[in-house]
């Protein structure tokens, strides 16, 4: 069962009512884990790209949306290799500011949703 989000503010983010104080991924099964930045900041020195290895590290196998929060003021993007990773997953990627993402993920319908939420900048 897809969990909702609650709220977010900057550097925290609250999911059926437990509060997370870092970057959350939202796996397919409901599961919720720590974002593993170190994926993106080795290569780029920070955890506001999100690479290629990153991307594949967050999509699922039969995820059919990846949703990511981009921070709260929208700082986070995805390179090019993540994309691409996405477009050859056949998998749709909305990507938007944390709070305006948490608004559209809470109200998808479809199950077969991943989500990554960024909760700083």
């Amino acid at each position: 069962m897809k969990p909702k989000v609650d709220h977010t503010e900057f550097g925290c983010i609250t999911i059926d009512g437990e509060k997370y104080d870092h970057d959350v991924i939202i796996s397919l099964d409901g599961t919720i884990t720590r974002r593993n930045k170190k994926l993106s900041k080795k290569i780029f020195g920070n955890s506001h790209k999100m690479s290629g290895e990153e991307a594949q590290f967050i999509y699922q196998e039969g995820a059919e949306i990846v949703v990511i929060g981009t921070g709260q003021y929208g700082e986070l993007c995805l390179t090019e290799a993540a994309k691409d990773y996405f477009d050859s997953c056949k998998c749709r990627v909305e990507a938007m500011n944390t709070r305006k993402a948490i608004v559209f993920y809470n109200h998808l319908s479809n199950d077969r949703v991943v989500a990554m939420f960024h909760v700083t900048c």
